[in-house]
């Protein structure tokens, strides 16, 4: 039976993956499998790697993927620090079936913090620029980092992402297969479907919650990357979700400008972490996203920002939401 089957046929939404020895659990171990190989840039030179491309879902590289690898790679020239944030700007869409080439530059190298610039290249072209920062004492000094948002209900009990997938009207349904068919390498749930999956419209806030389907080894350097990588999931559908305007997936494109990680902590990835965004400011075809990740002991471990580019895929402008 495949993944597919399992989800077509589920009748309880809330129902464990781990450890389930399910298609969709196997499918989403090697997910992660494939992801912990592309976030191992291969040294090609000095600060020069070569990397691979976990499976393609989107029609063109994931800008998380892209994220991490800057980050994976800048990692690998520092000698002690962790990453504490990354900050990166999106110049073209990548290829899933060509290599990719990473450029670290050694920008700073100070008695506690490291600062490297890489770019990430494809076939001569480059795809993304980004500036990380590291850290050689995270957990040093006073600490006040505790969440204002209170979670009442376990994790668990949240449909998994891909069980919305069921519930999407024709024509949605089919697209969203490919999280079913290539699943993502985390444990993705959230209390609503999001847009690309029949969800509604609305203002404020949206969390689902994430984490990675088994332990891994590596260190906080690791975690710190696979985290960095999962930031970049939903922020567009949210820019959607709480749009002015009736748009969406049928009539407009969403796509990633920049991205901004903070680490505030060391985390645990393999634990459950709640992903709360919300739309902050909408001007002309531009929308910014702000997004804070919360522990499961209420800690609040990281912020995101990205700033997502909305235009219609037609001529016609979209009709206010008040006209529908």
């Amino acid at each position: 039976m495949s993944a597919r089957q399992v989800v077509a046929g589920a009748s309880d939404f809330t129902g464990p993956l781990r450890d389930t020895g399910t298609p969709l659990e196997a499918a989403t171990l090697g997910a992660l499998d494939r992801l912990q190989q592309v976030l191992t840039p291969q040294p090609t030179g000095a600060d020069r790697f070569r990397a691979d491309n976990e499976a393609g879902r989107f029609g063109r590289i994931f800008g998380g993927q892209l994220v991490a690898q800057a980050m994976a790679a800048a990692a690998a020239t520092v000698d002690g620090p962790s990453p504490h944030s990354i900050h990166a700007a999106f110049l073209r869409a990548g290829d899933c079936d060509a290599p990719l080439d990473i450029v670290v530059d050694r920008t700073r190298d100070g008695r506690s913090m490291s600062i490297r610039h890489v770019e990430v290249r494809q076939a001569g072209h480059t795809l993304l620029t980004a500036t990380v920062s590291f850290d050689s004492n995270p957990e040093d000094g006073p600490e006040n980092h505790l969440a204002t948002t209170e979670f009442n209900d376990a994790p668990e009990s949240h449909p998994l992402l891909q069980h919305w997938v069921r519930q999407a009207p024709p024509g949605l349904a089919e697209r969203g297969m490919t999280w079913i068919d290539t699943p993502p390498p985390l444990e993705l749930r959230i209390a609503e479907p999001p847009i690309f999956l029949g969800g509604g419209r609305g203002p404020g806030e949206r969390t689902h919650w994430m984490r990675l389907p088994r332990s891994i080894d590596g260190g906080p350097v690791t975690d710190a990357v696979l985290l960095a990588y999962a930031t970049d999931y939903l922020l567009v559908d949210m820019a959607l979700r709480s749009h002015p305007q009736c748009v969406g997936y049928g009539t407009h494109t969403g796509l990633t400008l920049d991205h901004a990680v903070w680490l505030h902590r060391p985390v645990r990835f393999d634990r459950w972490h709640a992903y709360t965004q919300q739309t902050v400011a909408v001007g002309g075809h531009r929308a910014l996203v702000r997004g804070s990740i919360v522990d499961s002991a209420g800690r609040h471990v990281a912020s995101t920002a990205q700033e997502v580019l909305i235009r219609p895929t037609g001529g016609t402008p979209p009709r206010k939401a008040a006209d529908q």
